[in-house]
């Protein structure tokens, strides 16, 4: 049964130690609910926007991607470091509205990072000015910048930094956003914004500040906030939260939050679904775009990959290099490796390993790469395939649907040499570091949740030691 509401400012497990909902839980559940959208809005990344467009649209739902940025204090640069100025930040909520709202997310995702990080990835208000084309924005949740002034006093403050808001984002792609979690604040801020919607001339839209997928799962939740902070769930004054209401809900469920502290229109939760109708981002890209790489006057990348093959074939085999099923299997490779469109590939990681191999740097390739004729013969690989009977198709074939790479590991003493070289020959916005997640495994979490539990160390120790592990199981 269909459900006439969105939920717009969704946390995931990549809001780290601070979201529970795997995301496609978070999917599945609002599959269950018959919602037709759902946003991920994690804390100052989007570590999980691919994941999530990928789980959305298996399950037949609208994704929006989003971020819950930090914010620096008005006036102050994101690369600001001072204890008393600096320390405070803002929430933000944004979602793109299109591609090149995308873009600019990523923009403001990775610069708060690289350039605005001190406790938190911020953003300051200038750098969101210049990247605010093609966002939906709101006045966020009670730590943004607007409900904070209100529940500080600050009302002919808030009032000018709403202006701001509006002037930066335009009224169509800016909404008044209320939230309801039994914080007295809160309810005093919501009071004050549904007023200023209409004097500005703003849209209401209803949001859920969603930390965990079910109701049943804020008592994790809680454990969860205590492994964050390091504390006992006994502790009277740690971090919580207000209530149990941080989930996934229904439109229902929604209306009946509200119900006891303000009367909404059925707009502010129709426009859900509106925001939801103006955000179409499509992150499926078929196509591989590989850096340009300078070759010899005269040659295509087919022809010169061809040119060092050959060459190498000659060097490494000898008399040999004639021989029929060689000659076979060097034909057979590149014309694969050329339909496939891979021969820069093949050009480019033939010239890392080119500059490792003229400094002396070691390396290693690991996996079916090593099957590759080609490879060897232009010097990626140091190991004869013929010689050992090893298969070109496992690495690359017609019938392979992704990419396939070699895996190049280097000294760690030496890694920053190649990453320096290979940003110089190709350029910064061609070379990108990847992070990798560690995720809890069972013994991990039992000690973590028995630490919060405030259970004994010793007891704890024998329970997790009592798990078998199992290789490639959490």
């Amino acid at each position: 049964m269909a459900d006439d509401f969105v939920h717009l400012h969704v946390h995931s497990e990549y809001s780290l130690l601070d979201g529970l909902g795997r995301i496609k839980s978070l999917v599945k559940e609002a599959v269950k609910l018959g919602q037709p959208a759902l946003a991920l809005t994690d804390h100052g990344v989007m570590h999980g926007a691919i994941e999530f467009f990928r789980a959305c649209k298996d399950a037949g739902v609208r994704p929006i991607i989003g971020i819950e940025a930090y914010q620096t204090a008005w006036g102050r640069p994101m690369g600001g470091r001072d204890p008393q100025l600096d320390r405070d930040n803002y929430h933000l909520l944004l979602l793109a509205k299109n591609m090149t709202g995308y873009r600019n997310l990523l923009k403001i995702a990775s610069h708060s990072q690289i350039d605005g990080y001190y406790y938190k990835p911020r953003v300051d208000h200038d750098f969101l000015a210049a990247h605010a084309e093609g966002i939906i924005a709101s006045t966020g949740c009670l730590g943004a910048e607007v409900p904070q002034l209100l529940s500080q006093g600050k009302e002919r403050e808030a009032y000018e930094r709403l202006g701001w808001y509006v002037d930066v984002f335009g009224k169509e792609n800016f909404f008044i956003e209320l939230q309801e979690h039994s914080i007295p604040e809160l309810v005093k801020v919501n009071k004050i914004l549904v007023p200023w919607a209409e004097k500005f001339g703003l849209n209401l839209v209803v949001t859920n500040d969603v930390h965990y997928v079910r109701e049943q799962d804020g008592g994790p939740h809680d454990v969860l906030l205590c492994v964050q902070t390091g504390v006992t769930l006994d502790q009277p004054n740690r971090m919580r939260m207000s209530d149990g209401s941080y989930f996934l809900k229904s439109r229902a469920q929604m209306e009946a939050t509200f119900r006891p502290f303000i009367d909404l229109p059925a707009s502010a939760f129709d426009h859900s679904l509106r925001i939801a109708e103006m955000c179409e981002v499509d992150l499926e890209d078929p196509t591989y775009h590989l850096p340009d790489l300078p070759i010899p006057e005269g040659f295509t990348y087919e022809t010169y990959l061809r040119h060092l093959t050959e060459e190498g074939l000659q060097r490494l085999y000898g008399a040999r290099a004639n021989d029929a099923d060689v000659q076979e299997r060097k034909e057979r490779e590149l014309r694969t490796i050329h339909q496939m469109g891979f021969d820069v590939y093949y050009l480019i990681v033939a010239d890392l390993c080119n500059f490792a191999r003229s400094r002396n740097i070691w390396w290693n390739v690991r996996g079916s790469g090593a099957g590759s004729l080609v490879a060897y013969c232009i010097g990626i690989t140091g190991i004869d395939p013929l010689k050992n009977n090893l298969i070109f198709e496992r690495f690359l074939n017609p019938g392979r649907v992704t990419m396939p790479d070699f895996d190049l590991d280097y000294p760690d003493d030496q890694r920053e040499e190649m990453i320096r070289y290979t940003v110089q020959k190709y350029g910064e916005s061609q070379v990108a570091q990847i992070a990798t997640f560690n995720r809890m495994k069972a013994k991990a979490a039992v000690r973590d949740v028995g630490r919060a539990q405030g259970i004994e160390l010793s007891k704890v120790d024998y329970i997790a030691k009592l798990i078998p592990g199992i290789p490639g199981k959490p």
